[in-house]
Formats: structure tokens, sequence, C-alpha cells
């Protein structure tokens, strides 16, 4: 499948230059509208947020499920000692 090595190698490293943390989530939802209403509002609103520590996740949906859209910031674990 296309794409799919970068896909596990972006998946193994959960985000550049920092050593271990979560991925918090940020939004989601199922209506694409809202999804790209919500991504403008961030990109022009007073708050900014470092989209290098960002990750968007797309769950295709079936008929039994619908498309899921999330928006996640990667947190990095204060005061554990690095390994």
């Amino acid at each position: 499948m296309p794409g799919q090595r970068k896909r596990k190698r972006q998946q193994q490293s959960p985000a550049p230059g920092t050593e271990a943390g979560h991925w918090s989530v940020l939004f989601e939802t199922q209506d694409e509208s809202e999804w790209h209403a919500h991504l403008c509002r961030l990109r022009s609103g007073p708050q900014r947020i470092d989209w290098a520590l960002t990750r968007v996740d797309t769950f295709c949906g079936r008929l039994a499920q619908p498309t899921t859209y999330r928006l996640s910031l990667f947190v990095p674990d204060r005061g554990q000692p690095r390994p």
C-alpha cells in the first residue's frame, strides 16, 4: 500500500525533538463542515498552536460508522527522567 512505510515511521516517533509524552485530543467530530470551521478558527484565532506538534487523524467510515475527524496535540511528559 503506498505511503505505509512513511506512516509506520511517523507513528514510531511521536514528535520531532521530544523524548516522551502522549497525544491529547483537542477536537473530534463526525461533521466535515464543523471540522473545517474549527481548523479555520484555530488558524485565524488569537491563540496559536504549534502545528509541528499536532496530528490529524481521519478515521474512514463505512455504512455502519461515519467518518470521524480528530485533531491531537503532542504533550511532552515533564518531570520524567530521561532514559
